[in-house]
């Protein structure tokens, strides 16, 4: 496994080198880069890498800014001391985020889910994360919402797109996803966190346990107080309440 490290803090380039070689002996750590330039013509002279770890501020400018200058073909994880980039870069789709400094125990996840990512499938396709989406978001300074989640099987990840999920649900501070096709898969996300990443076009949080998809509203009643009953595709277990203060708001997002 070929690895390089973009990092241009000496100690800790050290210390997450040593990290590295301590979980992972059999890797090999090619190359250490400090800066854009630097790493941009690395990766035009040589083969890629598997695994890029590479911090997000660097000292010529946002590391962000290398997948605009060229083509890269190796997964991603990103290190950084900002948690509004750490963010930003997860949303995305990079494997992992590792906030500074780097703790072991989250190194080792985030190389394990790198190996799960990287593992041979029958299909031969790994997931691509979308690098120019994140810089877009970062130079323009708009807002971009959460597009797929990575979720976790028995023995690999997958994606799921957000435009297949009908409504997210809580149930024993468990949350989860239902699709359109009534399939269910847990998230591990609060539904605050949700709220703020969904495109509010499109999602909308009708009461503390639930956000629906605008497409998964079938229809909605009248209820007394003031209140309304939605009915949703697919259908819920049990009738779905929004509460007097949340009606004005829902119809006026429904369109009414």
């Amino acid at each position: 496994m070929r690895v390089i490290i973009v990092e241009d803090e000496l100690h800790n380039y050290r210390l997450l080198k040593g990290m590295v070689e301590r979980l992972r002996p059999e890797w090999n750590i090619v190359e250490g880069l400090e800066s854009v330039k630097s790493t941009v013509a690395w990766l035009e002279n040589n083969p890629a890498p598997d695994l890029i770890f590479m911090d997000i501020q660097l000292t010529d400018g946002i590391s962000f800014s290398i997948f605009d200058n060229v083509q890269v073909d190796s997964m991603v994880i990103f290190t950084t001391a900002y948690d509004e980039y750490a963010l930003q870069a997860f949303q995305v789709n990079s494997i992992d985020y590792l906030l500074k400094p780097v703790k072991l125990e989250k190194l080792e996840q985030a190389i394990e889910k790198f190996e799960h990512l990287a593992a041979p499938r029958k299909d031969d396709s790994t997931l691509k994360p979308d690098y120019h989406e994140l810089l877009e978001a970062i130079t323009q300074g708009e807002k971009k919402y959460r597009k797929r989640f990575l979720i976790s099987g028995a023995t690999s990840y997958f994606k799921l797109n957000v435009e297949d999920i009908a409504w997210f649900y809580t149930e024993n501070r468990m949350n989860t996803a239902v699709t359109f096709s009534n399939k269910q898969y847990p998230i591990d996300l609060t539904m605050e966190k949700l709220e703020e990443q969904l495109d509010p076009d499109v999602f909308f949080r009708v009461n503390r346990s639930t956000i629906v998809h605008i497409n998964a509203v079938r229809k909605f009643e009248n209820h007394f107080g003031g209140k309304l009953i939605l009915r949703l595709i697919p259908p819920f277990d049990e009738p779905i309440t929004i509460s007097r203060l949340k009606a004005t708001e829902f119809k006026e997002w429904i369109g009414l």
